[in-house]
């Protein structure tokens, strides 16, 4: 239970003090109502006594009585109606509530910290006046009245006829059968006479002289003056008094107020029904079984007896309950008044009150001393006669029901029971407890059970409140009579007594397992308001406990709450339920959860506590609910119409939160610019990038580098400081750390993630965005001012709503909400606004397309909506770089909610036409690009970047502008052709090109295509096409391109430099041929022009594409060279056909001569070799610009690979041109292009493909491949750990780049007839050609000594040998091609090898000389015939 205030003795004794009764004349109410108080409110304040009163008990021994208290009440002829008693206690319950600024205990009991109110004022409220409003009973004297005050006034004519008339009508309402209420201890009662004076109107001599004869007729110890009203009440100057009744009186009021309404109604109908029958069951036992009401005193402000009184007392009443609201009690009374009442009462007690309990004590003793010694014997003697022993107690179960017993009033077991009563009122507990306790044997022998119940009750008390303790507690005395009160006499109310003062003694015992059992025995359905009590009080127990049951707390509060619930108490329903919450909140228990916050939501509801209302509502809706859908729309139907009674309370405050649906704000996007229009026929949009699109890092972060790329391009090599890369959409993995930029009269579309976490269907409606604008002029100084969202900010921003948005049950849907600035400013977004309803039959909803809805708007709200709002918070990333930010939790900023709307800025769109998804390798398509401005600016610099600068080109400055219409260039070619005279078949045409005419070799970056609009410009409004070619990578497989088109305003802008669009194109090559080639040395010397360089080149074409795509072959139609220093000169005629047809999986081989050209150094020589009837241009486009394109890209990766060793090469420049300068002799710088058509069959039409293939030749003998071979890994490798070291340039060339300085050519007859007859010795002229192949001069020996040593080569060829010297020293300058002439001498018939030479050769400023490879040249046969 929880605390009191009293201690237990202190409540026991107030609860049972002796009663006096007060009879007062008109004339003495009238004077006490001066004081808005009738005569027994007056003196209550005043009925403790302050000292201690002595009396003598039985035997003469003097007991002392400490802390007395005793009642005066008027006199009520009536019991308590059962009606008006229920409704005074719910009304005591309902007026006490917790004070507001209480400070509650904190109990931590395991993981638990409650907040609890330690103590409970309703129920101690409760208590008393259900005590006090008990009914008196005839089996029991408690509240029987001792005494009876009669009050008359002094100013009265004759006031001891007066008194004289109050003790006749006492007696007649004590004695008369006509009155069975109120109850009298004995008929002997003791009548006190109160002459009240007063003293502000009053002759004080007079009422002297009346009291003197009244002292002669009833004695000094029976009357007594009392004098009051000393003062004319005056409120305005006076001082302020104490009013000490208003404790009282607030009670008093409600219960005299329902009380008497309750009488007049019914006296009125039938006065005599009311005391009909002394015996009557309701009025003996006080309140039937049905009695759950409110313990407040009952009792009538007069002694007038007759019905039509009554009216006029509960019409006095009525108005003296409206003069208690505004007028002060006491008015007319001083201090000295108030001590004048205390000494009256002190005065009554002493001299009358208690010497006449004290005389009826010793009376009652006496009288049953006398008569025990015949009639107790006789009773004795008749029961052992006739049962033969003593009748052993009988157990509470066998005893039958005899609540209807009845003992006249002067049988002797009654007088002991009355004199433990007397006992018990002036705390003579021991004498009691002896009483009660022979009183109890005799009543349940009788089996008077209603008797012995109440002796048992009383007896346990006794014996608790004996001084000393000599015996313990007997809880079974109050166990035995709680359940013969309730289950044999089926009386509720004595029970409740009973549980109310046993609980209270085992609580101060610390039984409180004991004491709940007790209070929870005691619930039943008959009343709730007793049961809620009893509940809550046993809760407090449990918390109480040495280890206290938490749980238990909670769930009995829970009952507690549902029983206040239904008795009417919504305050103390509502505060049971929130302290149980605190058990139950947060530990997983969600449905128990559910039903406590939905308890709370609807009792703050009928308190209109709104707030709390929405809250508790809120917490069922925000919960991840297992309630099943029915429920859940319930919960949500409450919560709305709750939400709505809130909202029109303060409709013109802020927007309110809504909890439903959640918002996922990190998933929260941001997209600036229009929504990408669809593609038209053959017109392609730009792909751009749309909400649609999911994030790819990898993918953003190469847009940024191509961004970065081509601004560093326009600003020289530097990127600028304030540089930000354009983010068209922003979400969680973006960088958001900057304010965003969006641009003025642009669309900013933020895409809000809503989640429906419940099993029924959400509608919103009128959903949009909120947000906050503050106007500026970025060219300006001043700023404008902050502007809320409001009706009349549509020409600052304007707001798009989304009309329904419906989210069925459990679904995440996301809504695309746009904003439309109007000004430049900084732009805030805040969150989203909408009105949250329910959908009609909304659980049949589940299985439908919520599409369907939102199109035809046939999802109709149940009416049940309210306006409401959500922020979007975003939070940061987490920062983790200084050492501060990885110690503590810090967030950076999230501003991708925040854009700057900049000022007005050119829009481009691109659209692509007849562009392929499908190419093969290499294949050249054309297609055509449409540029549209479709802003109000003009627009420049219009360039193009990409990763992969080879795929396409808008051709060179020589390019042909070819016409515009896309049909007109369906079946021509996309090459540049002239149609071939027929003798030059196979031989070389010649043209030539600037690598500056294709973009190459500029200085700027390869990747950064400039855009050649007409006059670098394009108009508002305007578009124009351009022509683009596009090659098939030439790899096989699925390729994204990525094009990035960048473009500036005319005017210069603070904010935004330049805009950007992307679009990646997706294209699918497929294998056409695969090309390899090589270059080595012609072994013939002399070339056309008489110079001795010239080469042979080898191109092998093999057709590896698959006969899926429709190919049935491939025709080489040319192969071009283009170099600065080679040329092809003619085709090698090694197969007679003119055409190179190849089908799958064919190849061709092809042999070309090569020669040195001697064109400048700017410019790169293009060698045409056609096989077909047409010429196709090389040196124009966009044939050249993909050879370019592709040098560029081929020199890129080369420079990539040798760049780690460029600091060591500075480091030993001298000797590293040395080695550059041999390196270059094996050096070609060849390029050759293949070029081919393609026949495919397509949909039974045959279609012409046309392609070119690039090889590089860069060394002499190395084989070269039209696209680098895929190297296949092994599937394991070992880990080799080793450190790097930086391997210096090798000392020395290559063996093969040294063997390269020189080239050797022998010329000799084939054969050589020779008569041996005539001359034994054959001697041949043989030709030795040196040809130095380096710009260095070159130091040569020759030694002809050169024997072969090996077995093989001397049976294979006949020896012979050198005439003249043997050994010769040259000098060659660079590229001197020097004759020798040699005799060989052979001395008889044979094939014989000439290449015996030993040709060494070293640079000039070396010293180590290097033999020339001769393994590359065929052998020198010569056939010697003889004659």
């Amino acid at each position: 239970m929880a605390q009191c205030v009293q201690s237990v003795q202190e409540f026991i004794q107030d609860s049972f003090v002796p009663l006096v009764a007060a009879l007062c004349s008109e004339e003495a109410e009238r004077l006490t109502r001066r004081n808005n108080l009738s005569f027994a409110e007056l003196v209550r304040p005043f009925c403790r006594l302050t000292s201690e009163v002595h009396m003598r008990d039985p035997n003469n021994q003097l007991h002392i009585i400490k802390n007395l208290k005793i009642a005066v009440n008027n006199i009520v002829t009536h019991p308590p109606q059962p009606g008006a008693i229920r409704k005074l206690l719910n009304d005591v319950v309902s007026v006490s509530q917790p004070a507001e600024g209480l400070v509650a205990n904190v109990i931590t009991a395991g993981d638990y910290d409650l907040n609890i109110s330690a103590t409970t004022p309703w129920f101690e409220s409760y208590r008393e006046c259900f005590l006090q409003s008990m009914p008196a009973s005839d089996h029991e004297f408690l509240n029987h009245y001792v005494a009876c005050m009669l009050v008359v006034s002094s100013s009265e004519p004759e006031p001891v006829e007066q008194f004289l008339k109050l003790s006749q009508e006492q007696h007649r309402i004590q004695h008369s059968s006509e009155y069975s209420y109120p109850k009298w201890f004995i008929p002997n009662t003791l009548k006190y006479y109160v002459l009240l004076h007063d003293v502000s109107t009053g002759e004080e001599q007079r009422a002297d002289s009346i009291y003197e004869e009244m002292k002669q007729r009833y004695g000094t110890q029976g009357c007594y003056l009392l004098k009051i009203n000393s003062r004319v009440s005056n409120r305005g100057t006076d001082e302020q008094i104490p009013d000490p009744w208003s404790q009282y009186l607030q009670k008093n009021t409600i219960q005299n107020q329902d009380c008497y309404e309750d009488y007049t109604a019914v006296s009125s109908k039938n006065t005599d029904h009311l005391i009909s029958d002394g015996l009557d069951s309701e009025i003996k036992d006080g309140l039937s079984n049905n009695f759950k009401s409110h313990p407040l005193q009952l009792d009538h402000p007069s002694g007038s007896l007759d019905s039509a009184d009554y009216t006029k007392a509960a019409a006095s009443l009525q108005d003296s309950k409206k003069s208690n609201s505004g007028t002060p009690h006491g008015a007319c009374l001083t201090l000295t008044d108030h001590d004048r009442i205390r000494q009256f009462i002190q005065e009554f007690t002493f001299r009358g009150l208690l010497p006449h309990i004290e005389k009826t004590i010793r009376q009652l003793n006496d009288q049953l001393i006398s008569r025990k010694g015949l009639s107790r014997s006789l009773f004795s003697a008749t029961k052992k006669w006739f049962s033969g022993s003593k009748v052993p107690e009988k157990s509470i179960n066998e005893l039958k029901n005899t609540s209807g017993l009845l003992y006249p009033p002067e049988a002797p077991e009654l007088q002991i029971r009355k004199m433990a009563d007397l006992c018990f009122l002036v705390q003579h507990y021991e004498l009691a407890y002896s009483c009660y306790h022979t009183a109890k044997k005799d009543f349940l022998n009788d089996q008077a059970m209603l008797y012995a119940a109440g002796a048992l009750e009383m007896a346990a008390v006794s014996a608790f409140l004996q001084p000393g303790a000599p015996r313990p507690y007997p809880a079974h005395y109050m166990e035995t009579a709680i359940q013969t009160y309730r289950d044999i006499c089926k009386n509720m109310v004595l029970a409740e007594r009973c549980v109310l003062l046993s609980a209270e003694i085992l609580k101060s015992q610390s039984k409180y397992s004991e004491a709940a059992a007790l209070l929870i025995r005691l619930t039943s359905e008959d009343s709730d308001l007793r049961s809620a009590l009893l509940l809550e009080q046993a809760a407090h127990c449990f918390i109480n406990m040495k280890s206290p049951m938490v749980r238990k707390f909670a769930f009995h509060m829970i009952l507690a709450g549902h029983r206040f619930s239904k008795a009417g108490q919504k305050k103390h329903a509502l505060r049971c339920y929130c302290q149980a919450m605190q058990v139950y909140k947060g530990k997983g228990w969600s449905l128990a959860e559910d039903h406590i916050n939905f308890t709370i939501g609807r009792q703050s509801f009928t308190l209109r506590q709104l707030d709390n209302a929405v809250s508790a509502f809120r917490h069922i809706l925000i919960n991840d609910s297992k309630q099943p859908p029915a429920q859940q729309g319930a919960f949500l139907r409450e919560y709305l119409y709750v939400y709505k009674n809130a909202t029109q309370l303060s409709p013109d405050g802020p927007l309110p939160q809504l909890p439903l649906p959640y918002i996922n704000s990190s998933a929260t996007r941001v997209f600036f610019g229009h929504d990408r229009r669809p593609a038209e026929g053959e017109k392609q949009a730009a792909t751009h990038i749309s909400l649609d699109q999911e994030y790819d890092s990898e993918s953003s972060q190469q847009w940024k580098e191509l961004e970065e790329q081509v601004v560093s391009v326009i600003n020289k090599g530097t990127i600028p400081s304030n540089f930000q890369p354009t983010q068209f959409c922003l979400n969680r993995y973006s960088d958001n750390s900057k304010f965003p930029l969006a641009v003025i009269e642009e669309p900013i579309t933020v895409e809000v993630s809503f989640r429906n976490p419940l099993k029924v269907p959400l509608l919103l409606t009128d959903l949009s965005l909120l947000w906050k604008f503050q106007p500026k002029d970025f060219n300006a100084k001043h700023d404008g001012e902050t502007k809320e969202q409001g009706s009349c900010d549509e020409d600052m921003v304007g707001t798009e709503a989304i009309a329904e948005f419906l989210i069925n049950s459990e679904e995440t849907k996301v809504a695309r909400l746009k904003l439309f600035p109007h000004q430049t400013g900084e732009l805030h977004i805040l969150g989203v606004v909408y009105n949250l309803g329910t959908v009609q039959g909304a659980v049949t909803l589940d299985g439908i397309d919520p599409s369907i809805g939102l199109q035809s708007g046939k999802f109709v709200s149940n009416g049940l909506s309210v306006r409401g709002r959500q922020d979007l918070e975003i939070q940061g990333p987490r920062l983790n770089n200084t050492k501060e930010e990885k110690t503590s939790i810090k967030y950076g900023p999230d501003r991708r909610l925040d854009p700057i709307i900049t000022e007005e800025m050119p829009l481009l769109e691109v659209f692509f036409i007849n562009f392929p998804t499908g190419l093969l390798c290499g294949e050249i398509r054309k297609a055509y690009v449409e540029f549209v401005n479709v802003s109000k600016c003009p627009l420049t610099a219009l360039k193009v970047v990409s990763k992969h600068p080879e795929f396409f080109t808008f051709g060179g400055n020589t390019a042909v502008l070819t016409p515009l219409s896309p049909s007109a260039s369906e079946n021509c070619s996309a090459y540049k052709t002239v149609v071939t005279d027929p003798t030059s078949v196979r031989t070389a045409l010649l043209s030539s090109a600037s690598s500056a005419d294709f973009g190459v070799g500029t200085g700027g970056s390869l990747e950064v295509i400039q855009v050649p609009l007409p006059d670098a410009v394009l108009l508002p409004g305007a578009s124009v096409q351009l022509p683009m070619w596009l090659r098939g990578p030439d790899e096989e497989g699925v390729h994204e391109i990525n094009f990035l088109f960048y473009y500036e305003s005319i005017k210069r802008h603070s904010k935004m430099c330049h805009r950007v669009l992307r679009h990646t194109a997706v294209i699918c090559t497929s294998r056409s041929l695969h090309i390899r080639a090589t270059v080595c040395r012609s072994n013939a010397l002399g070339d056309e022009e008489g110079r001795g360089d010239n080469m042979l080149v080898f191109v092998d074409v093999e057709n590896i594409n698959t006969s899926e795509t429709g190919v049935k072959e491939f025709h080489i139609v040319q192969v071009s060279s283009n170099s600065k220093h080679w040329k092809l000169q003619k085709s090698v005629n090694i197969s007679g056909d003119k055409d190179t047809k190849l089908a799958s999986r064919e190849r061709a081989k092809l042999c070309f001569k090569a020669v040195r050209c001697k064109n400048s150094e700017e410019n790169y020589t293009f060698a045409d070799i056609v096989f077909g009837n047409e010429q196709i241009i090389s040196s124009a486009s966009p044939c050249a610009d993909f050879f370019f394109q592709s040098l560029s890209s081929e020199l890129k990766r080369t420079h990539v690979q040798s760049h780690p060793h460029a600091s060591q090469r500075a480091a030993k420049q001298s000797f590293d041109e040395t080695v550059r300068l041999i390196q270059r002799c094996s050096e070609v710088d060849l390029n050759i292009v293949v070029l081919w058509k393609a026949y495919v069959v397509e949909d039974n039409k045959q279609l012409i493909l046309e392609g070119q293939h690039h090889v590089a030749l860069n060394t002499v003998g190395k084989e070269a491949f039209s696209f680098p071979q895929k190297q296949e890994l092994p599937e394991t490798v070992l880990l080799k750990f080793f450190r790097p070291e930086n391997t210096p340039v090798p000392a020395r060339p290559t063996p093969e780049q040294l063997s390269s300085l020189i080239k050797t050519s022998l010329h000799y007859p084939e054969s050589f007839n020779h008569s041996f007859h005539q001359k034994s010795l054959c001697l041949v002229p043989v030709t030795l050609l040196l040809s130095n192949c380096s710009q260095a001069v070159v130091d040569v020996l020759i030694d002809l000594r050169h024997k072969t040593t090996s077995s093989e080569a001397l049976e294979i060829h006949g020896s012979f040998t050198w005439l003249g010297q043997t050994q010769y020293k040259l000098q060659l300058k660079g590229q001197e091609v020097y004759s020798l002439q040699l005799k060989a001498c052979f001395v008889h018939t044979g094939v014989y090898n000439l290449g015996t030479p030993r040709v060494f050769a070293k640079l000039v400023d070396q010293v180590t000389l290097f033999e020339t490879s001769q393994q590359n040249s065929m052998p020198a046969l010569i056939i010697i015939n003889n004659i």
